[in-house]
């Protein structure tokens, strides 16, 4: 178990998905709820008086929405941690959050299992991307044509299949153990990877593998599933 608790905001104007936000978190000793608030301009305004470390944010909000409230955190506060929270599956909304700097970005429908891992992860200091978005985006990717060139031409065998994995929404030990290598070795695989595809994270990395449809990538060089 942690030492330090893990002090979160929920930023969300539906009082039944605050709720049960907080039935959740409620079962983890290590994370703890210190505010909860309905729209943008109330969580702007007290933040420099709630000193927290996770902000579960809703996409969707009165007076100021969250991607603007997104902006306008990580100006104020660089460090924060914030998973956008949300029922929109568009792809569009997802590249615009992550771009604007969303550490994560999670469904409302998902499992309380996977909002507290991605509480975890993020605060971590890593990204984290719901499973089930992964799996949307790569099945949007079967209807679109890819050009002959890729950017992954860039990356050896080896790095499109640390690559691949990221995509997959593995974390560096399970990497590590399905291709047989340490995670100190997945981690400099990474940071090679996200320098040579100009990405600052594996959240971006993973929105540009399947942009790039790395698993037809693969195949298509190397024939394996």
């Amino acid at each position: 178990m942690r030492v330090k608790e893990i002090k979160i905001i929920i930023a969300d104007d539906h009082d039944l998905i605050r709720q049960g936000l907080r039935t959740i978190i409620g079962l983890e000793e290590d994370i703890k709820i210190i505010r909860e608030v309905e729209n943008g301009k109330l969580l702007l305004e007290g933040l420099n008086t709630h000193e927290a470390d996770v902000v579960l944010l809703d996409v969707n909000m009165p007076v100021i929405n969250g991607l603007d409230s997104l902006k306008k955190l990580k100006e104020s506060d660089p460090k924060i941690k914030v998973i956008m929270l949300t029922i929109e599956r568009f792809d569009s909304t997802i590249r615009k959050a992550i771009d604007i700097g969303a550490d994560g970005y999670v469904l409302k429908d998902s499992a309380g299992t996977e909002i507290v891992e991605a509480i975890r992860t993020v605060y971590d200091g890593e990204k984290y991307i719901d499973k089930s978005l992964v799996t949307m985006l790569f099945d949007q990717m079967t209807t679109k044509d890819h050009q002959e060139s890729s950017l992954l031409d860039a990356l050896s065998r080896r790095e499109v299949e640390v690559l691949r994995e990221i995509a997959r929404g593995r974390g560096n030990r399970e990497i590590g153990e399905n291709l047989f290598i340490s995670e100190k070795t997945v981690k400099n695989y990474a940071t090679g990877i996200f320098r040579k595809l100009g990405v600052k994270d594996r959240v971006q990395a993973t929105i540009l593998a399947i942009e790039n449809d790395v698993e037809s990538y693969y195949r298509k060089l190397y024939g394996e599933k």
